[in-house]
């Protein structure tokens, strides 16, 4: 197998290997790794359509980890899709209407972080071992509301790491919130950062480029990493289960091998959607990838328009992980937009962090035409939760909701029948009080458990386990910051004076 190795955005440093890069986490020029050049699957997609979730995970991720031995990477994907899911299948997939939802919410923290974020650890802990690394890793992570949960919840009590958290106070559920403050695990922490989700994203990565800070820790032995999706280590994992659902709909006869279907993501950080594109570069099928955002669609006008403007209000809604501005991964399809050339993505890079903006030329726009851009509002989204509900009695969160609203509005621009498979990235039960006031409006309820009571009424679907913990689970953090005071929290939870 041809080894695979990892450069930065940002530079021409030399390459380096997938465990060294999911050790980094980011570039040391503020760059994101990417692979030096696309792998394809190894075998016909015919002999991956029988395959267990866990064996289709080998398949994919060994064309990207080239670095790791099959016992190695077989131990990471055993260790990570296991009984902590609530279904064998991992990431069901489930026709409703004129659609097919591929539910990503039967991990521990039920959203879609878990099906990468249950793995990292292990693809952390282990590059650590390979790479000789003694120093103790820190997880630095901004959330905008499930990484948080997901990422504390995969490195609580993992031996060699600490993992610290911070989200925008005010900016997440009620839900979501409470799974980070009760999380247990003597190595984890969390605090709210005054501001939204780009000025949590922004203080960290700041962070990660302070070279002072960065030679403090190592100095106490320590060394700094990610959990975001700006990691390698979280962005291949999630190739896979658009892998299994195209795999899982040739199984059930929706489709025969080599048809074409989109797959339409709500996107925030732009993560979970690159890595439907990264499956298309693999050779699967895919005719359109179909970018769903809210209210905050500075990616929809990026799309329509090549022009990408951070510079706006910034929105609060009922689906508040796409409650960004700033998209972090989008500067890898950036990068490959402008030929692989670090030195004119690094002019755009550093254009969005000086003027808020920067817009791409007319020849790069005309490679975007794998990607349809589309938002929808508060409206739209609960309309289509109820009108679904109403249709079929399946019930969706307030993300989903955002990609079915952006995909009925596809079909009717393009006439597009193509199957589709919709990334359902939530449990409704996350967000119970939006869903439950989409469908039935006149519920009132002290708080959010109140509504998630209505909710098991309304779906018949048994409230999961990650709900019923926190019902009566102690709160164990109660930090607050700002951008300017991170570095101080940071230094107080690793008791460095």
């Amino acid at each position: 197998m041809k080894e695979i190795m990892y450069k930065s955005t940002r530079s021409d440093a030399e390459p380096i290997t997938a465990s060294k890069a999911i050790l980094a986490g980011l570039a040391p020029d503020g760059g994101l790794y990417v692979p030096t050049e696309d792998p394809s699957f190894d075998r016909p997609l015919e002999e991956l359509v029988p395959l267990s979730y866990q064996e289709l995970a080998y398949a994919v991720m060994k064309q990207y980890l080239t670095d790791f031995t099959e016992e190695e990477l077989r131990h990471c994907i055993n260790g990570a899709y296991d009984s902590k899911f609530d279904t064998p299948a991992i990431a069901p997939l489930v026709k409703k209407g004129n659609a097919w939802y591929l539910e990503l919410f039967h991990g521990k923290t039920i959203a879609f972080k878990d099906m990468a974020l249950s793995i990292l650890p292990y693809l952390m802990t282990t590059a650590a071992k390979k790479n000789h690394s003694e120093e103790e890793i820190v997880i630095l992570t901004a959330t905008s509301g499930d990484t948080g949960k997901a990422a504390m919840a995969g490195f609580a009590d993992v031996p060699g790491t600490r993992i610290i958290v911070f989200y925008p106070k005010g900016g997440v559920s009620m839900i979501q919130e409470l799974q980070m403050l009760t999380q247990k695990g003597a190595n984890t922490a969390v605090a709210k950062i005054h501001g939204n989700f780009d000025d949590a994203q922004s203080a960290v990565k700041k962070v990660f480029n302070d070279a002072d800070m960065k030679a403090e820790l190592a100095a106490r032995g320590f060394k700094f990493s990610s959990a975001n999706s700006i990691n390698v280590g979280r962005l291949v994992p999630q190739i896979v289960y658009y892998v299994y659902a195209y795999c899982t709909m040739v199984r059930n006869g929706d489709i025969a091998c080599g048809d074409e279907i989109n797959i339409c993501v709500p996107t925030g950080n732009f993560g979970n959607i690159l890595a439907a594109y990264y499956a298309k570069q693999m050779g699967l099928p895919v005719r359109k990838l179909i970018c769903a955002s809210n209210e905050n669609k500075v990616l929809t006008d990026f799309f329509r328009t090549g022009s990408y403007d951070r510079k706006r209000p910034f929105m609060l809604t009922s689906s508040p992980s796409m409650d960004i501005l700033i998209s972090s991964n989008l500067e890898r399809l950036i990068y490959r937009l402008c030929e692989n050339d670090p030195a004119a993505n690094k002019a755009l890079m550093d254009a969005l962090s000086g003027d808020g903006k920067y817009e791409i030329t007319e020849k790069m726009q005309e490679k975007l035409n794998d990607f349809y851009g589309g938002c929808a509002s508060e409206e739209d989204n609960f309309e289509g939760i109820a009108s679904l509900y109403k249709e079929t009695g399946y019930v969706i969160d307030t993300h989903t909701g955002i990609a079915s609203a952006v995909y009925r509005k596809y079909r009717k621009e393009t006439g597009d029948e193509t199957p589709t498979v919709i990334a359902s990235t939530a449990s409704p039960y996350k967000f119970a009080k939006s869903v439950v006031n989409a469908i039935d409006p006149a519920f009132e309820a002290e708080n959010d458990f109140g509504f998630i009571d209505r909710l098991h009424e309304l779906s018949g679907v048994a409230e999961p386990a990650a709900i019923t913990e926190i019902r009566e689970a102690k709160i164990l953090h109660d930090r607050e910051t700002t951008a300017e005071t991170l570095p101080d929290t940071i230094r107080e939870i690793l008791r460095i004076e």
